[in-house]
């Protein structure tokens, strides 16, 4: 019988003279498609990297299919695919070149897949990453993570630099690809992206994980209060979890459990955006208490 999920983090930890990865821990169900959000700097590539020790983590364990990592390497890499965003490396050799290095390290590579992608992406094998532009090297990325069968996919800002059009390819092949019982783990600040075909989000804040569940039932847990003036919002008594300035007065987000529905409180859905950018304001608003 096949595990239920795909990847597992247990406690993991990685500490920095100025940052700390901190008791990092969710799993991904198989065949779904997870976002992995949060700021700048909040641990999204360090987590993403410390699975495959890339960045070798101080504590923690990972587990892929139900196999540990550790001791298991070899078969793990060849049922997964990391892509790290734009492509950084070999810059004046040509793609075909890379690729005939890449391909080796592969026991189900698939020519026929990886020239679909190239036709797909408008790729060029005989230009080399210096003559790429930013959004052509995260294709290029993706060509090369999309072309060995991989049964999961952790891809850290797979959109990032692309053009609207080219974002909504990607989704489209993310979405195709769980039809066929693939699944995906994403990180993005393009929160948009992650309203049109995710599953479940984790959202990690400075180094630890505030929230991994659906995206649904993340998005059920709050609601935005509209207020008009800054003394307005003084004198509610709603747990209110950040506030941030708006075209006409100022927008907050509140818990629905709060009470709201008992006050004059004029309010609406939240979407993804509007939570994250909210709760970063309530983190910024404790920083400087």
């Amino acid at each position: 019988m096949e595990p239920e999920n795909a990847l597992e983090i247990f406690h993991l930890s990685k500490r920095y003279p100025l940052f700390s990865l901190d008791d990092v821990s969710f799993s991904l169900e198989r065949g779904t498609i997870m976002g992995f959000i949060g700021r700048n700097g909040a641990g999204k590539s360090t987590t993403l990297k410390a699975l495959f020790n890339i960045v070798h983590p101080d504590s923690g364990d990972v587990s892929f299919f139900g196999l540990p990592y550790v001791g298991n390497e070899r078969a793990i890499k060849n049922q997964t695919a990391f892509s790290a965003g734009a492509f950084e490396y070999y810059q004046n050799k040509t793609l075909k070149s890379i690729t005939e290095v890449t391909r080796r390290f592969y026991e189900k590579w698939d020519d026929a897949v990886y020239a679909a992608y190239l036709k797909k992406f408008g790729l060029d094998e005989n230009k080399t990453p210096a003559e790429l532009s930013e959004g052509m090297k995260v294709k290029y990325s993706l060509c090369l993570a999309l072309s060995h069968n991989a049964e999961l996919l952790i891809l850290d800002e797979p959109t990032s630099g692309l053009d609207p059009v080219s974002r909504e390819e990607v989704l489209e092949i993310f979405l195709s690809l769980v039809e066929q019982g693939k699944t995906i783990l994403f990180s993005t600040h393009i929160i948009s992206d992650l309203e049109k075909c995710a599953d479940s989000i984790t959202y990690i804040q400075r180094g630890r994980i505030l929230a991994s569940c659906p995206v649904a039932e993340f998005q059920n847990r709050y609601k935005i209060a509209h207020f008009a003036h800054q003394a307005d919002i003084d004198e509610c008594s709603l747990n209110i979890k950040g506030i941030r300035r708006a075209k006409e007065g100022f927008t907050a987000l509140i818990e629905k459990q709060s009470g709201a529905d008992k006050q004059p409180v004029d309010e609406s859905a939240a979407t993804l955006e509007q939570i994250m950018v909210h709760l970063e304001a309530e983190k910024e608003a404790e920083t400087h208490v």
